[in-house]
């Protein structure tokens, strides 16, 4: 009986010191919290039910898809089912780091959806490195679902 106790006390203390440690992030912008964030199918649910005209206060949790490589001006967050949302920052205020891509990230502001010229898009394909070939490429404009960022969360 004293082993059985014994066993159990080891294991109790085992458990116990298993604590998780608290998620550390790097913030850029404005200073925001990762609580209350929506995850991306939320957010793609959202944005499915939204018009150009309509915007929405919100924040969410995803992975980031890729970042600028010039500057870090801009990121593409993955929404799931193969959608992305094209984030921008306010005021043009701070930017990521340009190693951020695949990182897990809470985002806060606002999203909505926008039509992108020809020429941002190619900007925005020279800016992510993209071959001339897929620069050329680009020949109508894409209506986007965006996001215009005022703090930034990245998982350390």
């Amino acid at each position: 009986m004293k082993k059985i106790v014994y066993a159990a006390s080891i294991m109790m203390a085992l458990v116990s010191c298993k604590k998780e440690k608290p998620v550390s992030y790097a913030e850029f912008g404005d200073k925001i919290t990762a609580e209350s964030a929506i995850t991306k199918e939320a957010l793609l649910e959202k944005y499915k039910a939204m018009k150009e005209t309509d915007t929405l206060e919100v924040k969410v949790a995803t992975k980031i898809v890729d970042v600028c490589q010039k500057k870090g001006c801009w990121m593409n967050l993955d929404l799931g089912n193969n959608q992305t949302a094209f984030v921008k920052f306010k005021d043009y205020a701070f930017f990521v780091p340009l190693n951020a891509a695949e990182s897990e990230v809470v985002v806060n502001g606002k999203a909505f959806i926008e039509l992108t010229s020809i020429e941002d898009l190619k900007e925005y394909a020279k800016d992510a490195g993209k071959s001339q070939a897929a620069v050329d490429s680009i020949v109508a404009p894409e209506t986007n679902y965006s996001f215009m960022a005022d703090g930034v969360l990245i998982k350390k």
